[in-house]
């Protein structure tokens, strides 16, 4: 079982979006497509807090962290662990994931608001290629 993500499978971390699934409060799986950041090998969202995820991942943080290929569907890096959750008050690292995007989270998120930065710690990675073989 690997916990890290293979080199055939790192341009995936250079996708637009992934999705996001956390444990919700009925034990059924919350899923949400979201923006990330991939730094030093290490995958970090952003979230508001006012967003079911993250009152999901602050009851479980277990949390599965999944892209797909667009090009190529039967291709997927899947990255399943446990969230770090920690503040980010002054909307540094906010700031640094609405710069990838073109976008300015402070203004989505309207005044009072709050962000988290999540950080994913993987358990088992799983990176598929069905074409492969």
């Amino acid at each position: 079982m690997s916990t890290s993500i293979p080199d055939s499978h790192r341009d995936l971390l250079e996708s637009a979006t992934a999705i996001l699934a956390t444990n919700g409060p009925d034990g059924r799986p919350q899923l949400s497509a979201v923006w990330f950041l991939a730094e030093d090998g290490v995958v970090r969202l952003s979230l508001h807090t006012s967003r079911q995820k993250v009152k999901n991942l602050r009851a479980n943080p277990a949390l599965t962290f999944f892209i797909l290929d667009p090009a190529a569907p039967t291709r997927y890096l899947e990255v399943r662990g446990d969230a770090e959750v920690v503040d980010d008050p002054d909307y540094a690292f906010a700031d640094r994931v609405g710069a990838k995007y073109g976008a300015d989270l402070r203004a989505w998120d309207g005044p009072g608001a709050t962000r988290v930065i999540v950080t994913v710690h993987p358990t088992r990675v799983n990176a598929v290629d069905m074409a492969a073989g």
